[in-house]
């Protein structure tokens, strides 16, 4: 026997399939409209993408209605539909009723009244929705068919820009094929536009088809140079090595004029390696008792790889001035590497290797007046001539030996100068080395080396300097060499106070003769001649030290270290004759400033003041014709194309920015009614201008306030000026 089927059930299934439908027409047309739309003006590729979101957001739209919960709204269409129900539609759904309860008894006699009952139960048609889905597809349709649609044939980014005129020259196929260096390790490639992003010394291949066929074909270069074309049947071919980035523009001859664009190639050098060190985790490092070996770990990154690493170990014996250096150096293998190429990029080619080395302090004959310096030094395989790069220097030093607690004595007697005075034989060596290095490294690189270098001339000098009461000058620079300065200081006149003995008086030891002398000499440390108990011919001796490496340091920071060397060696000699000293005192007192004059206090007098920095200097931007040009630009003058562009070829400076320059101005030059063109090539100037001088602004006029503080100061004076 059959089951009479549930009319409840059949309810929410007709509701169920009208919901479906519902969003089916409202979200179907407008995505089928998209999809359409898509592969008309973007191709089957876009077209393809498109669809799969497309598709996902129906599927998800579909999955929601099926899910919604049809009980509640078919409830609520029945209570206001059918009145025979009496509010009560809810429980035809309620089959667990507790019999002879009221609630029972309704339900039965609503299931009685079912057989009567005509209600439509299912949501109406969205009718105000299908016709807006139904007028938004057929708008994106016109659109897509109305906007011109885009094509890709080959060279197609060069024949958009060639195809002015019906009557013009085109090129109807181009092909750029790149090969670069052998070094780099990067495959042979071809693009199908006139732009491309090349490695340093890559060879580019031309290959162009033009209709109508020209009597002949040049490539014309931003820098005056050119390249003829030549013909092998309905092919133009040539070649050419590029080293730096550059515009050209395709130039025919015998037809129509081609399009005036500027094609542009971007080359990118060969970066020097980038060495990191991973162990030791300091550059400075002290020797510890039980330690017999020195383990060292270095990451180097590099661009297309590496063909030689080195450690180069220095050791340095003995103190003073008597120091013996030697050097030796360790050729590494690299313990693990890997190398990757950029897929969006096949310029970007990176090698990253590890290397490390662990010396042995015993078999180096590491000692205790020993200081063991560690660099890498790491030669990338560009040809001809590798890229260099240097790792930090490493240093393991011998810890210093405990002093001697001095409390009570207000200064110290020694025999010779403190152990880091030894540093002006350093500084010769970095200005060997950097005039021996001079043809690697670029102008801006050496200047700034030598500058460097300067900086410690300078700090050295300031360090001798106060052994001769120079407090004022530099007491800022050399604040921060205070503490180290001032504990060598002890170490090196504890170790000399053995030898002073002998120049003590007699009776009494030497601390009360030390006591006796800062009593006497201990407070007149501003006093060039009294701040230090020298002789006078040692005093004179390290004057003349000083005046040398003045001399030094003018030379050495405006980049001239080989001028320099001669007073470097020169300041050297005298130090070592100062060294000879009999007796030198060094006192340990504070910081004194003068006392201010209160007289002078809020008195607002300038009469003393001088302007310590000097008068101003005028600007004088006025001839130069970057600034010229940015000018004229903005006032909608005519600028000089030609100045400008001479200009621009003999900036020297970041290349990108000078080929986006140059292409603005060929735009701009050749549509003198652009004004957006004269808008971006200010725009790409901006970058390149020089850096106006420092201007003096005027005093700002005093207010109310002010003015009643200076009148009464004027009265109160008198009323002097």
């Amino acid at each position: 026997m059959s089951r009479a089927p549930d009319p409840m059930a059949i309810w929410e299934v007709r509701a169920r399939r009208r919901s479906i439908a519902s969003v089916a027409l409202l979200a179907v047309p407008p995505a089928l409209a998209l999809l359409v739309a898509s592969a008309h003006l973007g191709g089957l590729r876009i077209a393809a993408i498109i669809a799969l979101v497309l598709v996902a957001i129906v599927a998800l739209l579909l999955w929601r209605a099926a899910r919604r919960d049809q009980r509640t709204a078919i409830v609520r269409r029945l209570d206001a539909l059918a009145p025979q129900l009496e509010d009560s539609a809810d429980l035809l759904w309620q089959a667990q009723l507790a019999p002879g309860t009221l609630a029972q008894l309704q339900r039965a006699r609503l299931l009685a009244r079912l057989a009567n009952l005509d209600v439509e139960v299912r949501e109406p048609w969205p009718r105000s929705g299908l016709i807006a889905s139904a007028l938004a597809s057929a708008l994106v349709l016109g659109l897509a068919w109305a906007w011109p649609r885009q094509v890709a044939p080959v060279a197609q980014s060069v024949n958009d820009a060639t195809n002015t005129a019906a009557s013009a020259s085109r090129i109807e196929a181009a092909r750029l094929t790149i090969q670069a260096p052998a070094y780099t390790r990067l495959p042979a490639r071809s693009e199908t536009t006139l732009d491309a992003k090349v490695a340093q010394d890559a060879r580019l291949d031309w290959d162009l088809r033009i209709t109508p066929m020209p009597a002949a074909v040049r490539l014309s270069f931003h820098d005056g140079s050119a390249l003829d074309l030549q013909r092998e049947g309905d092919h133009w071919l040539g070649s050419r090595v590029l080293a730096a980035s550059t515009l050209y523009r395709i130039e025919v001859e015998g037809v129509p004029a081609l399009s005036d664009e500027l094609h542009r190639i971007d080359v990118r050098a060969d970066r020097a390696p980038s060495i990191r060190v991973i162990a030791p985790e300091h550059t400075l490092n002290l020797h510890s008792e039980q330690q017999r070996d020195w383990p060292l770990e270095f990451a180097v990154d590099d661009d297309h790889g590496i063909a030689k690493a080195e450690l180069v170990l220095a050791q340095a014996r003995g103190s003073g001035e008597g120091i013996a250096f030697s050097e030796q150096t360790i050729a590494l293998q690299p313990q693990t590497g890997n190398a990757m190429t950029n897929a969006t990029d096949p310029t970007q080619h990176g090698v990253t290797l590890r290397y490390r080395h662990v010396i042995d302090l015993v078999a180096l004959g590491f000692a205790s007046d020993s200081e063991l310096i560690a660099r890498l030094v790491v030669n990338d395989n560009r040809e001809p001539s590798a890229n260099v790069a240097r790792s930090a220097s490493l240093i393991l030093r011998w810890p210093a030996k405990p002093a001697t607690d001095g409390s009570g004595v207000e200064g110290l007697a020694q025999q010779t100068l403190p152990a880091y005075f030894r540093s002006q034989r350093q500084i010769i060596i970095d200005t060997q080395a950097l005039i021996a290095q001079k043809p690697e490294l670029g102008a801006e690189a050496f200047l700034q080396r030598s500058d460097a270098i300067g900086v410690d001339q300078k700090i050295l000098r300031l360090r001798y300097g106060q052994f001769l009461g120079e407090e004022s000058e530099g007491h800022a620079e050399a604040a921060l060499e205070s503490g180290q300065a001032a504990a060598d200081s002890q170490l090196g006149a504890l170790a000399g106070m053995h030898g002073a003995d002998e120049h003590a008086p007699a009776t009494g030891n030497k601390a009360d003769a030390a006591a006796e002398v800062a009593a006497e000499y201990g407070h007149v440390h501003d006093i060039a001649e009294a701040s230090t108990l020298l002789d006078p011919q040692t005093r004179a001796t390290l004057k003349a030290a000083l005046d040398q490496m003045w001399q030094a340091e003018l030379q050495l920071r405006q980049g001239e270290p080989t001028q320099a060397l001669p007073f470097e060696q020169s300041a050297l000699d005298f130090i070592k004759q100062a060294q000879q000293a009999t007796r030198i005192y060094l006192a340990r007192v504070g910081l004194e400033l003068p006392v201010p004059d209160e007289k002078r206090r809020l008195s607002g007098e300038r009469g003393d003041l001088s302007d310590r920095i000097g008068a101003p200097i005028a600007r004088s931007d006025a001839a130069d014709p970057l600034t010229n040009l940015w000018t004229a630009l903005g006032s909608g003058q005519t600028p000089d194309w030609t100045t400008a562009r001479q200009a621009l070829l003999a900036h020297e400076g970041d290349s990108a920015q000078q080929l986006d320059a140059l292409a603005a101005l060929d735009r701009a030059q050749r549509e003198s009614q652009c004004a957006a063109c004269r808008v971006r090539l200010r725009a790409a100037l901006w970058p390149l201008l020089p850096q106006p001088a420092a201007q003096v602004l005027p005093r700002p006029a005093p207010d109310a306030a002010a003015r009643a503080y200076l009148d009464a100061l004027q009265a109160a004076r008198g009323g002097r000026r």
